[in-house]
């Protein structure tokens, strides 16, 4: 009896957390387990831990100089890509390109979260992406234009400025 008890808890403290990611920019398991404290949760750090990592929880950056927690899985789509397109907006600071490659400019330390914004778009024009510090250049596939290629940008970030 004790141990349906133990599991029905521990399920609940998952919903909870997942909710508590979803609904919050979280940026450490001590906040997190003051939001699960507030929400009548009473767990360890070693306990939460253990959580985050059975719900395969991540960290994608804040677009500043820090991390908040992320939940993968398709359900998350739509609010991922949120995050994704946030987080390009960001760090960019402008799009050129030639024949079969884009060359974009981001601010200082950003060229990598800008970079997986992009490639987590999944933007069927991109063979792939490198980045540096504050560049990134991504290689457009077989017959794929920049113009076709920003097209295919603002469909899913469209406040981009050209």
């Amino acid at each position: 009896m004790q141990k349906d008890n133990l599991l029905k808890e521990r399920t609940s403290r998952l919903k909870a957390i997942k909710k508590l990611i979803k609904n919050n920019r979280i940026k450490s398991q001590e906040e997190l387990l003051g939001l699960l404290t507030n929400e009548g949760y009473e767990v360890t750090q070693a306990t939460l831990s253990r959580d985050l990592k059975l719900l395969k929880v991540g960290k994608v950056s804040d677009g500043h100089a820090g991390y908040v927690y992320t939940l993968p899985g398709e359900d998350d789509r739509g609010e991922s890509e949120e995050i994704f397109v946030q987080d390009f907006m960001r760090g960019y600071v402008s799009i050129e390109w030639n024949d079969s490659t884009v060359v974009i400019k981001t601010f200082s330390g950003q060229a990598n979260s800008v970079a997986n914004a992009l490639d987590s778009l999944n933007l069927n024009e991109i063979l792939g992406t490198v980045a540096g510090d504050n560049c990134i250049f991504a290689s457009l596939r077989k017959n794929v234009t920049g113009e076709h290629f920003m097209k295919a940008l603002k469909k899913h970030i469209p406040n981009l400025d050209d």
